[in-house]
Formats: C-alpha cells, structure tokens, sequence
C-alpha cells in the first residue's frame, strides 16, 4: 500500500521522515531483502556456534589445562561480552548517520563485509587465544550490521504490521541457524566450514543493500555531539521506562533458557545419549526445530497484528518452551531430544515476532531507535555470557544435563510469567 502515491520502498523527500513515525506498509520486496539479510547474519553467527566453534575447542583443550566445555564456555563468553558493548554503541552510530546511503545502510555493508573477513580469520586460528580474538572480532562486525538492519523495522515498518514484519525476520532467523549449521556441516571441514559461512553472510545483504533505498538523516537533525551525552544514553531507566525495562527482563530470561539449551547440545548427545554422529544429531534437532519454527514464527507475528495483543502471545509461547526444555531432564532419549526440538520450535516461533513486535511499541524516542534497539538487543547477547557462567558448573559439578535443563525451564517461565508487569501493550 502506498499513501500520496508513495511507495514504502522509494527514498524519502523529506529528510525528517527518518524520524517520524511510518504510516506506509512496507511492500513484500522490502520485507524479503530484510529478511534475506537477516538470516545472513545469523548464518555468519550460528555455523561456528552450534559446530565449528565446539569443534575448534575439541582441537585446542588438550594441553590448555581446560576442558573443552570450559574452553568452549570462555570463547563464546568473550564474543558475548564484546556482543554486548557492540550492539547499542553500533545502534547509536547509525542514530547519528547522516551518509548518502542512509544512516543504517552504511552500517550493514560495513559490518557484513568485516563479519566476512572476521570469520575468514577465525577459520585459520592456530591456538585458544586467536581462536577467541577471532570470535570477537566477528561478533563486534555483525553486530554493527545487526544493529542497524534491526532499526530499519521501527523506521519504516508501521505498528500493525511489525507483528507480521518481525515473524518473517523470526523465519529468516531460524533458516539462517538452520542454514549455518548446514553449511558447517556440509563443507567438510573447520576452514571449508567458515569460508562457507563467510561467502553467505557477504552476499546475503547485497538484495537489501542495492535494491531498496534507505532514509537518510540530514545534517540538521542530527542533535550536537556531547561525549557525556552519547554515553549516559545507554543507560534506559526501569523507573523512567518501566514498560520497556520489565520487556527487556523477560527477553533476556527467556533467551538465557534457550541458551542454557543450545550451549553444550553437542556434548550432550555425544556425551549423555552416546548419539553415534553428534554433528549430525545436531543438524537434525536443528531441522526439526527449525520446521516447527517456521510454522508459527509468521502466523504468531500475523495473529497478533490482527488482535493488537502482544503479551498472552508472549506468556503462553514462554509457558510452552519451559515444559519442553523440563522434558529434557526428564526424558533423556534420542526419541526425546527430537519431540523436545519440535515443541520448542512452536514456542520460540510465537516468541520470536510477538516479543519483537512488544520491544519496538515500547521504544521511547524515534532519535534513538538504533541505540534503544541496540540496548534492547543485550537481552539476546548477555545470555551468551550468563549461560556459560551457569551451565559449566552445573553440567560438572551439581547434577549433569538433568539439572542443567530444569533450571533452564525454571528461568524460561520465569520469563513468561513477568510479561504480565507490562502496562502499556495490551
């Protein structure tokens, strides 16, 4: 649909339509291109984590005095951490962008092509040291990418339709987890793997990049540049923005469960269940979650464009992956890893574009959506340090996989259940 005769997709004639709120829905093309680039960020993320990374540990823990779930658990904790410094900073910079491209096209071609080389290093690490420098490296790039790729939907995206938006992005997402680990998997190797990855992280942004013109910011309304400015607005007080603090805690609880799930799946079928090919075993859970995802990522974000509710679709798809992570402590089966992917999957697949749709309603200024975004975006990162720092101790020393899993659940509904203190989204 367009208004005056205005398509979503054509550059604005009016420099200060980067910050007003939009009112065209955004065509099918736009949304694809978004979406492809999308999942060709998490492709770059998600073939190292979910087997090349897991594999590179398995090379290098002997000798290091660590295991290679700890060595594991400490590389991915480092990348986490720049994670969460890269995401917000990147955001705001693009906030302040005001190149010919568009103050969040600038960003994606940069962190793309960096993420690129970034995992073209990593491919060649010879030790622990430039195997975490590596993972760093890649995640401080794509997250500028990511960042920015993420503002485009409150810039251009209309409320009603982000719910719809924001489940195509939860597809791509999955087909981008999915896509990674097949690739890893597929090329025969740790280098083949990463170069892989690599090569679909670049291209994949190009459709997005060239096609579809971006906002740009003028000069003029870009607000005076004050150090102490730019950095107390990282800083988004609960007491201030209640609404958005209570949504930030639920993301970053739900997330922390399905990442305490996701950290040692490798090990856990190869060292619990003695699956005979764990990278396989991987790929296959992977597939089925990925297929029951995609079932209702896009119906869940339409649905609840449709009712304009948000949160009974966050707390029943949170309530729903709880149970399902609990069946992992309790039925310690290949059988029971498959049904568990799948339920999952139905679960993280409403969450995924509902909760989306939840954290762009609540933004508080239309100046910082990147910033507030990137801030937001932390929920989905600091997991990546905190299940670490959890799930080590627990799978060594307090009770294994089965314990792992259960407080996994308990955190996951714990997640569900504070939607609830949400006021201001119905």
């Amino acid at each position: 649909m367009t208004t005056a005769g205005r398509s979503s997709d054509t550059p604005a004639p009016a420099p200060a339509l980067a910050l007003a709120e939009p009112v065209d829905r955004v065509t099918r093309g736009w949304t694809a291109a978004l979406c492809l680039a999308n999942g060709a960020i998490w492709v770059g993320w998600y073939g190292p984590l979910q087997i090349l990374l897991a594999s590179q540990a398995e090379d290098f823990a002997p000798g290091t005095g660590m295991s290679k779930l700890t060595l594991l658990a400490w590389v991915t904790g480092a990348g986490a951490v720049v994670s969460l410094v890269a995401n917000p900073f990147f955001g705001a910079l693009s906030d302040r962008t005001t190149a010919r491209i568009g103050r969040r096209t600038a960003w994606i071609v940069a962190g793309s092509a960096g993420g690129a080389l970034s995992l073209l290093l990593l491919s060649g690490a010879g030790g622990v040291w430039t195997m975490a420098a590596g993972w760093c490296l890649v995640q401080l790039t794509l997250n500028a990418a990511f960042a920015a790729l993420t503002a485009a939907v409150p810039d251009r995206v209309p409320r009603l339709q982000r719910g719809t938006v924001g489940g195509w992005l939860g597809a791509a997402q999955i087909l981008g987890v999915v896509g990674g680990t097949g690739l890893a998997t597929a090329a025969g190797g740790i280098r083949a793997g990463y170069a892989a990855c690599a090569v679909f992280t670049m291209v994949g942004v190009l459709p997005y990049v060239l096609r579809h013109e971006d906002l740009r910011l003028a000069v003029g309304d870009r607000p005076p540049w004050s150090w102490r400015t730019f950095a107390a607005g990282f800083w988004l007080s609960p007491r201030r923005y209640p609404d958005l603090g209570w949504a930030w805690l639920t993301r970053f609880l739900i997330n922390l469960s399905n990442a305490l799930v996701l950290l040692y799946l490798l090990y856990y079928l190869r060292d619990r269940l003695h699956h005979d090919d764990p990278d396989e075993g991987v790929l296959i859970l992977t597939a089925v979650n990925g297929v029951t995802l995609l079932a209702t990522v896009v119906v869940g974000g339409v649905w609840s464009d449709r009712v304009g509710r948000r949160k009974p679709f966050v707390i029943w798809s949170g309530v729903l992956m709880a149970v399902a992570t609990a069946a992992l402590a309790g039925w310690q089966t290949w059988p029971g890893a498959i049904v568990a992917a799948a339920v999952l999957g139905i679960g993280f697949g409403v969450f995924t574009s509902v909760d989306f749709a939840l954290m762009t309603d609540v933004l508080p200024k239309a100046m910082d959506r990147g910033k507030d975004l990137g801030v937001i975006n932390v929920a989905n990162a600091l997991p990546q340090v905190t299940a670490p720092a959890l799930a080590a101790p627990i799978v060594t020393y307090l009770g294994g996989y089965r314990v792992l899993y259960l407080a996994a659940a308990g955190v996951g509904l714990a997640g569900a259940m504070l939607v609830v203190r949400i006021r201001g989204v119905d």
